[in-house]
């Protein structure tokens, strides 16, 4: 019976948490509500550590043992992907202000928040620097999903990121600085606590570089075969983060990323693939360690913080961080309003209750074995209900207040309807050129000079280059944008290029034009799971429009009324117009596909290429009148 529970529960918690994100994604709220609020459910029914202890013969103890080292791997993963998002391109000029924000502001929030800890929580000195080393730290795994939802502009995007994922081996060390502290009170000074830091860093980073350099030997040299990439990267970063806190504690999370970096930044061998792979293990990872941490914590240890956890919050958020943010980078010049949205936007994630949940169970122990300070084991068992309230609240405030705020500000659209077009053809250039009167952000990229100036030439943003190109990719600005069409000459390149771009878009907004060649044999054509979503109509190819607008055709975009309907549209432009797509009332686009296209309604506005021998009924005033909006 205690095989089969144990069965159903490490089955249970990766159903509810893979149901939490997709729900999340569902309803556009942070996905962590969800997954701890599951996991606290699930705790009134059965925690990890029973299971294991009734496992183990009512052995309590060795829930612990085994469960930490598990999330510790499971947080070194996550890291390393991390890291392998990493680009030093995204980063610019903006690494003074990450290297600020790790730094200085990242020392105020630790002492500020050892204040509040002290004299708002009534925790001991020792344990407010250690819940101050612990909270200093973002969650890369909130802040991730926050931009791609809000997508704000390129600075702050990459600040955030960048802090996100940098920030976490500092908060690593400075905990375990404090724990060592607290351990050795009698024993340590100043000169061992920047030795402890140096060789921290040192061993952290030396084999992260070593990890990295034999990987990418390994793949120059085709000594590992396609199929194993995946699994071969994720166990030496595994074996390498064991190797480093075997030879200094939590010196793991500096390694990994630390060799995330180093993969992501060399230009000898691609990781794409892996970093897909490594993106899917993320989110798994993520959906059971939020479940299985947050079935651990008992409401009971919730109320005996209470009401003071309120406040300790809000000050966190309203005081702490815009505080450390405005010192730590203060005289870079940026705007104040980037400056008041990175301020404001620190939720915390799994790093923080990982390291929380460790450090609390140590300083229970440690607080036991020691009589001279009682306070460790009163209060160290507060240390991850005080951290998961922090998680609860920051994840909440700003998943719910942080798009409305970049909105607020100018840094981000209320619902990014833009569009990036690969190819900038003269029929794409007018098609762009409607849009963006209709205030829909637009993007173009071409390898012809000449399409990319005639774009800039009348008024649109256009960059020459590759659409394939990894710079290229690094480069683009992408607030406001929310669809990419890839619209070449080439069938081939538009295939790749929705490839590349899905996973920036997501495969709902990523369309490709149609096939070009006539014949449809099977060895022919490009598979449909490798294309991006049809557009338009089966044979309006590029060179179809070419042709149309060579011809003097011209895109129209016409708003539909209650007495102008789309019956009215047809009627006055007949059967040869080709309606594009639609945008809503609410400013939403909608493009037309082979496979869905929704009939426009009343305040809708209709884009059509028009060709030049369908004219308007001149003598129709009922018609002409109706038209609210026509280009």
């Amino acid at each position: 019976m205690q095989d089969q529970l144990f069965a159903f529960f490490l089955v249970l918690v990766p159903l509810l948490g893979i149901a939490a994100q997709w729900l999340a994604w569902r309803l556009q709220i942070p996905s962590i509500l969800l997954l701890l609020g599951l996991g606290i459910c699930l705790g009134f029914w059965i925690t990890p550590d029973e299971i294991l202890a009734q496992l183990a013969g009512s052995d309590t103890s060795l829930g612990p043992k085994l469960l930490f080292p598990i999330v510790s791997l499971s947080v070194a993963v996550i890291l390393f992907e991390g890291g392998l998002t990493l680009h030093w391109n995204q980063l610019g000029k903006n690494a003074s202000t990450v290297v600020r924000l790790i730094t200085l502001s990242a020392g105020i929030t630790w002492c500020l928040t050892a204040l509040l800890g002290h004299f708002l929580l009534g925790f001991s000195w020792q344990l407010a620097w250690l819940l101050g080393a612990i909270l200093m730290v973002t969650g890369p795994t909130v802040v991730g999903p926050l931009l791609r939802q809000i997508r704000p502009n390129r600075r702050v995007s990459s600040i955030l990121q960048w802090e996100g994922i940098l920030i976490d081996p500092v908060g690593a060390i400075a905990a375990v600085l404090v724990f060592e502290v607290i351990a050795n009170a009698q024993h340590i000074d100043a000169l061992e606590v920047a030795g402890i830091v140096l060789e921290t860093l040192v061993i952290g980073s030396g084999i992260g570089c070593v990890s990295a350099g034999l990987l990418v030997l390994a793949l120059r040299r085709y000594w590992i075969p396609d199929f194993l990439h995946g699994v071969f990267f994720l166990v030496v970063a595994l074996g390498a983060f064991w190797l480093s806190n075997w030879m200094r504690e939590e010196s793991g999370l500096v390694t990994v990323t630390v060799l995330g970096i180093c993969l992501a930044n060399q230009r000898y061998v691609s990781v794409e693939h892996v970093l897909e792979f490594k993106e899917h293990l993320r989110v798994l990872l993520i959906s059971c360690l939020f479940i299985v941490l947050g079935s651990r914590l008992q409401l009971s240890s919730l109320m005996e913080i209470g009401w003071v956890g309120i406040p300790f919050v809000l000050l966190l958020v309203f005081v702490v961080r815009p505080l450390a943010v405005f010192i730590g980078t203060a005289g870079i010049p940026w705007s104040a309003s980037e400056r008041l949205f990175v301020g404001l936007v620190a939720p915390r994630g799994i790093v923080a209750a990982s390291v929380a949940s460790v450090f609390g169970l140590k300083l229970v122990g440690l607080g036991a074995q020691a009589g001279g300070i009682p306070e460790l084991t009163e209060k160290a068992a507060l240390l991850a209900p005080v951290t998961f309230m922090t998680i609860l609240g920051t994840v909440m405030m700003c998943g719910l207040g942080a798009a409305p705020l970049a909105r607020k500000l100018g840094l981000a659209d209320a619902n990014p309807q833009g569009v990036l077009f690969a190819g900038a053809a003269f029929w794409v250039r007018e098609l762009a050129a409607a849009l963006k009167k209709m205030e829909i952000p637009v993007l173009l990229v071409d390898t012809n000079y000449s399409n990319v100036a005639a774009a800039r030439m009348t008024g649109l943003p256009a960059k020459c280059g590759n659409i394939l190109s990894e710079h290229i990719r690094e480069e683009l600005d992408l607030a406001g944008i929310g669809n990419f069409l890839a619209v070449t000459p080439s069938s081939e390149v538009n295939t790749l290029a929705t490839l590349e771009y899905v996973h920036v878009f997501t495969r709902a907004h990523v369309f490709q034009l149609p096939n070009q060649e006539k014949s449809h044999e099977r060895w022919q054509s490009i598979p449909e799971k490798r294309r991006g979503r049809t557009l338009f109509e089966t044979g309006l190819h590029h060179a179809f429009f070419e042709d149309l607008f060579a011809r003097g055709a011209a895109i129209k975009i016409t708003t539909l009324t209650k007495s102008f309907t789309m019956e009215a549209f047809r009627l006055q432009y007949g059967t040869d117009v080709i309606v594009l797509g639609v945008i809503s009332a609410e400013g939403k686009l909608r493009l037309r596909t082979t496979q869905q296209f929704v009939e426009p309604v009343a305040g809708d506005s209709v884009i059509a290429a028009i060709p030049t021998n369908t004219k308007p009924e001149q003598n129709s005033e009922t018609l002409e009148s109706s038209i609210t909006g026509l280009y």
